[in-house]
C-alpha cells in the first residue's frame, strides 16, 4: 500500500510519528532525546490518540474549531502536556481539505463557534500567550470579546500572525507548508530528507515557540546558526546539543514540518526507501 492510498487521518498520524522520529533535528525531542518532562513515548502516545478527532477532520464531522479541541481533549491523557497543539491547528484544516487548496477553503468558511472552541482547547495547553496579547486565553472576558467581535477562527489566526508563525499558515495560503513539501519531495525518499527539511526550514526565518520562551535574539541566532550547518561551517549534531543544553527548541518549525510530511506523503514521497 502506497502513502497514495492511506486514508488522509493514517497520512496525518504517520507525518506525526515520522517528524518527531526523525534524528538529529536540533533542539526537538527525536529518537536520542527527550525533554525533562516530555519523552519520545508522550509524542507516539499523542499520534495515536489523535486518531478519532483526525477521523472526525476526513469524514467533515463537524466544525474545524471543534475538532482542533477534540484533538487536544484526547491527547491530554499523559503527563507529557501539550505535544501537538500546533500541529493540530496545521493538520486538521489540512486533512478536512484533503489539500492545501481545500484547507484554506475550510478555513475560510470558519465561524465565531470555531474561534470559542479553539480558545476553549488553547485553555487546556501550557502554550504560552504574547505577553501583550489582546485575547488572552487566561482572561474570561476573551470569550465575550469573540463573541461581541463576531470573530472567526480565521479573524484569530490573522490577529496572531505577527507573532505566530503556525497562525501565520492559515493567512498566507499555508506557504511555508508548501515549501517544506516542496522540499522534501527535491531531497528525496527516507528519514534524512525530514531533518534536512526541518533544518531548510528553521533557517528560513525566526522561529516563533522559540520567541516566546527566549525573545527575537535568541531566535535569530538559531536561525543563522542553521544556516551555518546548511553552509557546511556547523556540524549538525553540536548545533543539536547546544540547543538541548541551552533549552532551545524550534516547536513551530517542527508542527510545520509535520504537516508539510502530510502534503508530502499524499504528493507521492516515500518514507521508507
Amino acid at each position: 500500500m502506497t502513502c497514495l492510498m492511506i486514508r488522509p487521518a493514517e497520512r496525518a498520524q504517520l507525518a506525526m510519528m515520522l517528524e518527531v522520529t526523525a534524528y538529529p533535528k536540533p533542539g526537538n525531542v527525536d529518537r536520542c532525546h527527550d525533554y525533562p518532562e516530555t519523552r519520545l513515548e508522550h509524542f507516539l502516545a499523542s499520534t495515536i490518540f489523535a486518531r478519532q478527532a483526525l477521523d472526525e477532520a476526513e469524514q467533515g464531522k463537524g466544525r474545524i474549531g471543534e475538532i482542533i479541541r477534540h484533538a487536544v481533549r484526547d491527547t491530554n491523557c499523559h503527563e507529557g502536556g501539550n505535544t501537538h497543539f500546533g500541529a493540530f491547528i496545521l493538520l486538521i484544516p489540512l486533512v478536512y481539505g484533503r489539500d492545501i487548496p481545500g484547507a484554506i477553503a475550510a478555513v475560510g468558511r470558519t465561524d465565531t463557534s470555531d474561534a470559542i472552541a479553539f480558545y476553549k482547547a488553547f485553555a487546556m495547553t501550557a502554550v504560552k500567550m504574547n505577553a501583550t496579547d489582546e485575547l488572552d486565553v487566561n482572561d474570561p472576558h476573551t470569550l465575550t470579546l469573540i463573541r461581541d467581535r463576531e470573530m472567526t477562527l480565521l479573524d484569530i489566526m490573522q490577529h496572531s500572525a505577527g507573532h505566530d508563525m503556525v497562525a501565520r499558515e492559515w493567512v498566507t495560503g499555508f506557504s511555508l507548508v508548501r515549501r517544506g513539501a516542496d522540499l522534501l519531495q527535491q531531497l528525496g525518499p527516507g528519514r534524512q530528507a525530514v531533518v534536512d527539511a526541518f533544518l531548510t526550514l528553521l533557517a528560513t526565518e525566526p522561529d516563533t515557540f522559540i520567541i516566546k520562551k527566549h525573545g527575537l535574539d535568541v531566535a535569530r541566532e538559531t536561525m543563522l546558526r542553521a544556516r551555518d550547518v546548511l553552509d557546511g561551517k556547523l556540524d549538525i549534531r553540536q548545533f543539536d546539543e547546544d540547543c538541548i543544553q541551552r533549552d532551545i527548541n524550534p516547536g513551530s518549525i517542527a508542527d510545520i514540518t509535520i504537516a508539510s510530511i502530510y502534503i508530502a506523503l499524499g504528493e507521492g514521497w516515500s518514507w521508507d526507501s
